[in-house]
């Protein structure tokens, strides 16, 4: 080889460095813009001039250290017909709580007419706790728990229908025929969807986790929504998507409030891609719940036993230790099955 051959073939190789590396820092870079987009600051945040912000003094949410399990309120909101510094209810609560030592999530949806006592305000349901902003919902969904709520994320319709749209819709098994209209919204949110295994784009994935018209109510829809956003994460997750993590970023990002903060996020998005899904849990669960009526006559339901359903949560998130008993009764099973599956001598 000779030197001018060298010398183009290093001059060639350092290009592409330059190259590769420049793709590398904007990739980073427009990332990086877009998360620090999601925390809405002063009059961008939609509780800027909320009517009803916490009056009471409302201790701000637990700071994460890194090394402890960490759990995220996601709020989605129906804020069609809302005027300024109103914040509406939440249309859906669920909890994602993360072991960064497992690397295991475990996603929890609330059912929104559980009555709670919100702090300073008294018993309500717990949807109405974002009404009074995003750490009186914290505070009211670790009560419930029993588990410390460090972050918050929320977002509306259009935030979810931009989600699914901006990493390609899913694809999914919807169980049954769901059809539903309504003359209240001009039709712009009726629900008609197929039963079978289909591709979701966002507005008929949020036909899906809307549905409630059936003898289940609630707790049907709690449980679509779960099964849904695992599919998203499940794509979220996908070398594809997180290719496009710039613009998907981009489309949601406002419609999107947070209190993580950009280094908050930065760890978490690593450690939620190397982290798998353990299970998904309606809270509180029926065998804990009870119909109720509050003192004005509505219809709520009120959880029986609080201790049993912070027990609950804790042995969900982390399972106890098997007893000696139990792994001999676990070992005696396995070495039947064993048995039954061998094949018969010839």
């Amino acid at each position: 080889m000779t030197r001018k051959t060298k010398r183009t073939l290093w001059i060639s190789l350092a290009a592409f460095v330059l190259i590769i590396g420049g793709a590398a820092a904007y990739y980073f870079g427009s990332i990086l813009n877009q998360l620090d987009g999601l925390q809405k600051k002063g009059e961008d945040s939609p509780f800027a001039n909320i009517k009803n912000v916490e009056k009471v003094n409302t201790p701000a949410p637990p700071k994460w250290e890194g090394t402890e399990t960490v759990n995220i309120l996601v709020m989605g909101v129906d804020a069609r017909g809302m005027k300024k510094g109103e914040v509406p209810r939440s249309d859906s609560m669920m909890v994602v709580s993360l072991d960064p030592l497992t690397k295991k999530i475990n996603l929890f949806s609330i059912l929104r007419d559980t009555y709670v006592n919100i702090d300073g305000y008294g018993k309500d349901r717990i949807n109405t706790a974002i009404t009074h902003g995003p750490n009186v919902a914290m505070e009211a969904t670790s009560d419930l728990l029993g588990i410390p709520v460090q972050y918050y994320v929320y977002t509306d319709f259009q935030g979810f229908i931009k989600l699914v749209d901006a990493v390609g819709g899913v694809d999914f098994d919807v169980e049954k025929d769901m059809h539903y209209t309504s003359k209240a919204d001009n039709n712009e949110y009726d629900i008609n969807l197929k039963k079978g295994y289909q591709h979701l784009d966002g507005k008929a994935a949020l036909m899906y986790v809307r549905f409630r018209h059936d003898a289940m109510s609630d707790f049907a829809r709690s449980e679509r929504q779960r099964e849904l956003l695992k599919a998203v994460t499940a794509k979220m997750q996908s070398t594809t998507t997180i290719a496009k993590l710039p613009s998907i970023l981009e489309e949601v990002s406002p419609f999107v409030d947070t209190n993580l903060t950009l280094s908050d996020m930065w760890k978490l998005g690593g450690l939620g891609y190397q982290s798998s899904m353990n299970g998904s849990e309606q809270v509180p669960p029926m065998n804990l719940l009870k119909e109720d009526r509050t003192p004005g006559g509505a219809q709520v339901l009120t959880v029986t036993s609080e201790e049993k359903l912070k027990q609950h949560v804790q042995d969900i998130i982390h399972p106890p230790a098997k007893t000696e008993d139990e792994k001999t009764k676990e070992d005696k099973t396995a070495s039947g099955d064993e048995k039954n599956t061998q094949q018969p001598a010839q």
